[in-house]
């Protein structure tokens, strides 16, 4: 579903579009990527903005967003908070969320004055009429002079290359930071879906309480995500391996390293690993005997970053009996699908329009 909003016409407006470029904007819980019609993704960095403790005042004049802010995550003096806006795939932090865009807008731009663009924002497709209102009212505040809302799993479709619009069933699932998004589609809209708030970071936070369980190791949100990184799998490999990682010793207060393997890791994950499996075959559960028929030639599309999960694919294909591929770049699938609608914007605006009326 793709929804819309913005003012009346206002010959202001359409003067300051003039100057701006319109984007496309996939505002992940892990990472914000910007899509620039004829440039392509122009912007990739992580959903962090760093405070000042108690407030909402941006660091460095507004600049300690993204990978400057990420670099501040679990190093901060006590007044100086580096946090994450987004948090399973909605604003949690409506002011940070909002100086957040802004600070990408302008980056975009590479100017602060003059910025009026209209854009594009993928969204889970489960989010509620009050979360979708906070995500275009911080576009509106960041400077947006009209927001387009699309769900997730269509942007994820098309930005695939899935042939979503034809009357046969393709299917998609989206594993990002915070959500991952299940749907079947045909003729161009969702047939089933689901979504839900386990993702990557769930995986993260298996392994942080893992390493505190077994080895009385304190980690920190990177260096979880560094360990599913490095040696993560959800089946077991052909040579597992092992990684040393380094904390803070929970009984003594001291530092310490430790040295882990990959089947543990596995086995840390195993929890959110399976609430995806879950999903998806829910989602199977209740699609269409046609649909479904045509899902045994065409299989199921991964993308998003969970999707590099070693053995995820594999796990899938055993668990449902169809065939599972991993996208071409798969972590730029939703930006990309919303770069999509917005080259072709004035065609699908003038259908909106009419629906809005």
């Amino acid at each position: 579903m793709v929804s819309f909003k913005g003012p009346d016409f206002r010959p202001l407006d359409w003067i300051l579009g003039k100057f701006s470029v319109d984007m496309g904007i996939d505002l992940g819980t892990a990472n914000t990527l910007v899509y620039v019609r004829g440039r392509g993704i122009v912007l990739n960095e992580p959903s962090v903005v760093a405070v000042r403790k108690g407030t909402t005042k941006v660091l460095l004049d507004g600049r300690a967003v993204g990978n400057t802010a990420k670099d501040m995550l679990g190093k901060t003096p006590g007044n100086i908070v580096a946090i994450r806006p987004m948090k399973d795939g909605v604003i949690a932090d409506f002011e940070v969320t909002e100086a957040m865009l802004k600070y990408f807008i302008h980056k975009v731009h590479g100017r602060t004055w003059g910025v009026s663009p209209r854009v594009v924002i993928a969204i889970p497709s489960g989010i509620t009429p009050v979360e979708r209102r906070a995500v275009i009212n911080s576009a509106e505040r960041a400077g947006a002079r009209r927001v387009y809302l699309m769900d997730e799993p269509m942007a994820a479709a098309i930005g695939c290359g899935l042939p979503f619009a034809e009357p046969r069933g393709s299917m998609i699932v989206d594993i990002g930071g915070g959500t991952s998004e299940v749907a079947i589609l045909s003729l161009g809209g969702i047939v089933q879906s689901a979504s839900i708030r386990i993702a990557g970071d769930e995986m993260d936070e298996a392994v942080q309480a893992h390493m505190k369980s077994a080895y009385d190791l304190l980690v920190g949100e990177q260096t979880a995500e560094k360990v599913k990184i490095t040696i993560g799998s959800a089946y077991p490999l052909k040579k597992e391996m092992t990684m040393e990682v380094r904390g803070r010793c929970a009984k003594a207060g001291l530092p310490r390293q430790v040295v882990v393997t990959s089947e543990e890791v596995r086995e840390a994950i195993t929890g959110p690993v399976k609430g995806i499996l879950d999903a998806v075959k829910s989602t199977l559960d209740t699609c269409p005997p046609e649909l479904a028929g045509d899902l045994i030639e065409q299989g199921v599309t991964l993308c998003g970053g969970g999707s590099l999960l070693r053995g995820l694919a594999q796990t899938i294909t055993e668990e449902v009996g169809l065939p599972v591929r991993t996208a071409d770049d798969p972590l730029t699938a939703v930006v990309r699908g919303a770069g999509v609608f917005l080259d072709n914007l004035s065609e699908v605006r003038a259908i909106l329009d009419q629906a809005d009326d």
